[in-house]
This record gives C-alpha cells, sequence and structure tokens, in this order.
C-alpha cells in the first residue's frame, strides 16, 4: 500500500478563524493545530498542510478524528482574573 492511500481520513474537521493584527488565524476545532496567513483562506490553506504534517505518521486504524457537528459559538460575559 502506497503513503497515499494510507492516509488518516481527515475530511470534514472544523476551523475557527479570526484576524489578530495584519494577520488571519486559522485553528483547527477537533485536534489542537493552528496556523496563520494574510488572509483567511491562505490561513486555511496553511493549516491543512499543518494538519497534514501533524497527522502523517499516524496508522489510518489507530486514531480515528470525527468532525464535531452542530458547533456554536458563544461569548462568556463576566470578569476573569489571571494568574
Amino acid at each position: 500500500m502506497n503513503k497515499e492511500s494510507q492516509k488518516l481520513d481527515v475530511s470534514g474537521l472544523n476551523a475557527l478563524v479570526w484576524k489578530e493584527g495584519d494577520l488571519f488565524v486559522a485553528k483547527a476545532v477537533e485536534v489542537e493545530i493552528v496556523s496563520q496567513g494574510r488572509t483567511k483562506n491562505q490561513a486555511l490553506k496553511n493549516l491543512e498542510e499543518a494538519l497534514d504534517l501533524y497527522f502523517e505518521d499516524e496508522e489510518p486504524s489507530s486514531k480515528k478524528v470525527k468532525p464535531f457537528r452542530e458547533l456554536e459559538l458563544h461569548q462568556i460575559s463576566g470578569k476573569f482574573n489571571y494568574a
């Protein structure tokens, strides 16, 4: 079996994208992988490349990553103390 056919299927993962200064940040929700770019599309493309590298050596049957469904983003109001 070639390396391409052994890849872990992570299609359909979700990403949050926001702007920090002059760059866009893209974060995979299901795994803790983050990337950035000058545009939203570039940040998402860079995130896809980072996910490819992250899962590069994973055995397809060893770990299943399932996309979250029905995600909602909520703001938390209140004051928080930082240590």
